[in-house]
């Protein structure tokens, strides 16, 4: 396959809630599962283990790094206690049109998720979308000096972009969380955000949907054809 010109974009997708609908697929499963596990290793009642996954979730932008902060939970062990999701595969579903979009989108294409490598791979071969990315960054690669920095913490994207040998001013970050679309932007990624996922979001909804535009981003969407008619235009 030719590589892309060296003007093409770089397009650094995130994965639920934006690729496919986990809101509907996986997040129940999934914050039921994170609960559970805080249950058991935390030895907190179910309503305050509960309260205390979408708490860290919301303070970091992932239940993991509150756990690992401040409880001492490994991550691999979280990790692979919570992801398995049994019969996952069933659930999982992508609208034909965006999936043939995104095979048509020029540029390249690298998956930017706080999921783990196990998952993300389950669901990208579900998906059938296993060749469209040329690498997958999962959360096991969003360590800095050995502290994980998942999305939306800015340290960790420049190390990804110095790491992987991106110019920011080339990379176009798709995203269904906010947060993360601010930090991208900070430096110097242009921003698009995925909306057609949000509504039965159980994390709890997004707050920028005024008639305005945040300055910090480029676009909204709800389909990702739609990423195909128009050009890229920084924020200012």
């Amino acid at each position: 396959m030719p590589r892309p010109p060296s003007s093409a974009p770089i397009w650094l997708f995130d994965l639920d809630n934006t690729l496919h609908d986990a809101s509907r697929a996986v997040f129940g499963r999934l914050n039921q599962s994170m609960t559970e596990y805080i249950v058991t290793h935390l030895g907190l009642p179910h309503p305050e283990a509960d309260a205390l996954r979408l708490h860290y979730w919301r303070r970091y932008g992932a239940t993991l790094l509150g756990l690992e902060r401040h409880h001492g939970i490994r991550a691999a062990h979280f990790l692979a206690q919570t992801h398995t999701l049994p019969g996952l595969e069933g659930a999982l579903s992508m609208p034909h049109v965006d999936r043939m979009a995104l095979l048509r989108l020029p540029g390249r294409k690298i998956l930017l998720t706080n999921a783990p490598a196990e998952y993300a791979q389950r669901v990208l071969t579900t998906l059938d979308l296993a060749g469209v990315f040329e690498t997958v960054v999962s959360i096991e690669a969003m360590r800095v000096f050995g502290d994980l920095r998942p999305k939306p913490d800015t340290r960790m994207l420049r190390v990804v972009l110095a790491r992987l040998k991106l110019p920011a001013h080339r990379c176009i970050l798709v995203e269904d969380t906010l947060a993360n679309l601010r930090s991208a932007q900070k430096l110097g990624l242009g921003t698009v955000w995925m909306r057609h996922y949000l509504k039965d979001n159980p994390h709890g909804p997004e707050t920028a949907t005024g008639r305005g535009r945040p300055r910090w981003l480029h676009a909204r969407i709800r389909r990702l054809r739609a990423l195909h008619h128009w050009r890229p235009h920084r924020p200012r």
